[in-house]
């Protein structure tokens, strides 16, 4: 791999990675979650992974502007900016469950441009940056070819969440005409529509921290990454990741606005 973006890339990486390994010792122990003013929770695993992360970025980019779920927003004016979501999941992470993540994004001018999405309790790592492509656990990884419904594995965290936030009819379509419908929720499902092992997932609402890594992850993988209403970028209120043989179904039937 060689490219503008190697040495963020390769620093994203283990950092992701050591904040894993810290929040891993609180994983499955005596763990209490509080809930935060949007009524989502937070422990202390959530802060010292963010903690951790801040304090390697400023070892390293010191110029560099951050943005945490946990801890909020540092030179909020810096052409760069790092963000964090030190668990994505916490929900699951709280039940002992093993599909919650680290995330970890670059985003230059406004673009995501790094994004690492870690998976410590099931040691997978997927991590990309533009023009470098896409890598799982060190070797190369595409999303799939599959290009009918009928043989496709759909996702979305929750389908409460759909119904709640008026895109309840949509997802139904899309899991009437698909071969599998799954709640492997959260950065996973992203992870397995970017290695090739699911065709589609679906969020209806999604904070800055929840998409700027799963940007470069899903296209540098050959996919297809918008908001739940067909626009690309960032950052979005919510987000569908899908392989490119069916990105154009996939919003159809979701009800996205060409």
């Amino acid at each position: 791999m060689s490219g503008i973006y190697e040495a963020e890339l390769a620093f994203a990486v283990d950092a992701a990675e050591r904040a894993g390994r810290a929040i891993l010792r609180h994983y499955q122990g005596d763990l209490r979650a509080e809930a935060k003013l949007d009524g989502s929770p937070v422990t202390v695993a959530d802060r010292e992974g963010e903690h951790l992360l801040r304090e390697l970025i400023e070892a390293r980019w010191p110029a560099d502007g951050i943005l945490g779920e946990e801890h909020g927003a540092l030179r909020p004016d810096a052409r760069r900016r790092w963000v964090l979501d030190p668990i994505d999941g916490t929900s699951t992470f709280v039940r002992g469950v093993p599909l919650f993540g680290v995330l970890m994004a670059l985003v230059d001018e406004g673009a995501p441009v790094v994004g690492v999405v870690h998976l410590p309790a099931l040691s997978e790592t997927v991590s990309a940056a533009r023009g470098l492509g896409c890598w799982w656990n060190g070797r190369r990884a595409r999303v799939s070819t599959i290009d009918r419904l009928d043989r496709a594995l759909v996702l979305t965290t929750s389908v409460e969440l759909d119904e709640a936030h008026g895109r309840g009819e949509g997802w139904h379509r899309l899991r009437a005409r698909a071969r599998m419908a799954r709640t492997w929720s959260d950065c996973y499902g992203y992870a397995l529509v970017a290695t090739g092992r699911a065709e589609a997932m679906a969020d209806p609402i999604m904070a800055p921290w929840d998409v700027a890594a799963l940007v470069p992850v899903v296209e540098e993988a050959g996919g297809v990454f918008t908001d739940w209403d067909g626009r690309p970028g960032y950052p979005a209120t919510s987000a569908v990741a899908t392989n490119a043989a069916l990105a154009a179904e996939v919003r159809e039937l979701l009800g996205a606005v060409p």
